[in-house]
């Protein structure tokens, strides 16, 4: 299931809770645990149907030298799980978030069972045919999509059952950063990612060019929340987030110089990571602040 990713969803669903208790004061730990838990089984669901269909396109499979953040979770290529059993896995814990999300849906705002059906979507058919998302090049976006907006909405409206132009501006960076996550550890998967047909940014621009795109995540998502601080849309205290951003400066320096060798592009993969949840808890953390310190 790749366990450790799933702070891909749990960041941004704190995030989103943490927006509306700023906001209204109003905080439903049950409710908090259930978004939580239906993320997560949304997120397990997605990667283990990665795996499968990543195995029926050879993806993986002709992937020898898989590093810890890409190629899969290789069970399927050492015969430790078989294929069918992975994609009976991923149905099961699909419809665990649906059964969460349909009495989420019921208590509090059926706008809610849009966002599940989104979500769900977005990560089956994020290698499953006939779309198969992350096959064409939509894969970042559609990550980033939701990681980000639709996690942190979906989290508030849970506590707050509404939405929020705040909660949906402030969700792009923790979005533009998980996709940065998944883009940079495309890098390694590049020559088999290509000679399976499995055309992602990094297979269509070629390596060299494809570094821009990781700049541009990266440092996008810090300028949106500089950006929100300045107009006010967001308490200042959210720039506590910046602190993180010698870390981003350093995965950059190591993307540029070690792009084409699949072990020193790994801090920097390593690196992303860090930074996307660093700096969503720092976001979040920022939001506490305001709340506790109103006069920061």
């Amino acid at each position: 299931m790749r366990a450790p990713f799933f702070q891909a969803v749990i960041v941004p669903t704190i995030l989103g809770t943490a927006i509306a208790w700023y906001r209204s004061g109003i905080f439903y730990w049950q409710y908090f645990l259930l978004t939580t838990l239906a993320v997560i089984f949304i997120n397990a669901g997605t990667n283990l149907a990665n795996d499968y269909f990543d195995h029926q396109s050879t993806s993986d499979d002709i992937n020898r030298d898989a590093t810890p953040f890409s190629g899969g979770s290789r069970v399927i290529q050492e015969n430790l799980i078989s294929p069918g059993k992975m994609y009976r896995s991923s149905l099961i814990f699909f419809a665990l978030a649906a059964v969460i999300g349909l009495y989420l849906a019921f208590t509090r705002g059926l706008l809610l069972l849009i966002i599940g059906i989104i979500g769900v979507l977005i990560g089956y058919f994020y290698t499953a045919s006939p779309i198969k998302l992350g096959y064409r090049g939509w894969g970042e976006f559609v990550a980033g999509l939701g990681c980000g907006p639709l996690v942190v909405l979906g989290a508030y409206y849970v506590q707050a059952q509404t939405l929020s132009l705040e909660a949906l501006f402030i969700s792009i960076p923790v979005g533009l950063l998980i996709a940065a996550v998944l883009y940079i550890n495309e890098f390694p998967d590049y020559a088999c990612d290509k000679k399976a047909g499995k055309n992602t940014l990094i297979v269509k621009m070629g390596r060299k060019r494809a570094r821009k795109g990781f700049y541009s995540l990266l440092l996008i998502a810090y300028l949106f929340i500089i950006l929100a601080a300045i107009l006010k849309i967001v308490p200042c205290t959210l720039l506590i987030s910046l602190l993180t951003f010698p870390l981003a400066w350093k995965a950059m320096k190591i993307a540029h110089s070690s792009y084409a060798s699949k072990q020193e592009i790994l801090p920097a993969m390593s690196g992303t990571i860090i930074i996307h949840l660093s700096v969503g808890l720092l976001l979040s953390v920022g939001y506490v602040l305001a709340k506790v310190f109103p006069w920061l």
